[in-house]
């Protein structure tokens, strides 16, 4: 399910990119964890929560309402990290550090889409990225690079996500990670009894390792907040 925003309109910048905010939420000072929410599209999987900027509101402001709304948390805003490009699908996200304050019972998305929120340790949150907005991990890279630096706001660096050098060395990361976990599992699973057979069908490594293509929440040209 896509949600849809009653009369959004789109905001492009003077080159003509849509223009987006996101927040990384965190748990405390230490930025160890971050919160992810599930997508609107395959609920499975787990995104940044962001969006839209709407006509006459700052990127601050965009960031702040899009995690209320689609994580249900409120918190205290930090410092920018970036204004991530994405030129395949033509867009900039202006990207937060908000140190959550407060998680609401429930909230707009909850109820109206069944949009759920989990804590992610930084290594499991870019992990979950990786299946479904491998463009994201910028987002928790940047995090990590500046947490030690205290510029204001106002210096956003330009980030340009789609770098194919980047992208390659993010998907090794996770695949090395991906290759980890399963040795680990190998060694920590019961093997099964030699004389039995299971006759189960199951995936190939290629499915496994390769779930079906979907196109990003955020990047539909048909829905300018779906997230």
């Amino acid at each position: 399910m896509v949600k849809e925003k009653p009369n959004s309109t789109r905001i492009y910048d003077k080159d003509g990119y849509r223009r987006r905010a996101a927040c990384i939420c965190v748990r405390s000072e230490a930025e160890a964890e971050v919160l992810l929410v599930t997508s609107s599209r395959r609920p499975e999987l787990w995104i940044v929560p962001g969006g839209g900027v709407e006509p006459d509101e700052e990127s601050s402001l965009t960031a702040t309402r899009e995690v209320l709304e689609e994580a249900g948390v409120i918190g205290k805003l930090g410092r920018c990290l970036g204004i991530f490009e994405n030129s395949e699908h033509m867009h900039r996200t202006e990207v937060y550090v908000m140190v959550v304050t407060q998680e609401l019972d429930e909230w707009e998305d909850s109820k109206t889409i069944g949009r759920k929120r989990q804590w992610f340790s930084i290594e499991e949150a870019l992990t979950q990225l990786a299946l479904h907005k491998p463009t994201q991990r910028h987002y928790l890279q940047q995090l990590r690079n500046s947490k030690n630096n205290s510029s204001p706001t106002a210096n956003c660096i330009h980030v340009v996500t789609d770098d194919p050098a980047e992208d390659e060395l993010l998907e090794r990361d996770a695949d090395e990670t991906g290759a980890s976990n399963e040795e680990e599992n190998r060694t920590t699973s019961p093997s099964p009894p030699e004389e039995e057979e299971n006759t189960t069908p199951t995936a190939t490594t290629e499915e496994a390792e390769n779930p079906p293509a979907d196109k990003d929440d955020d990047d539909d040209p048909a829905t300018d907040a779906a997230s």
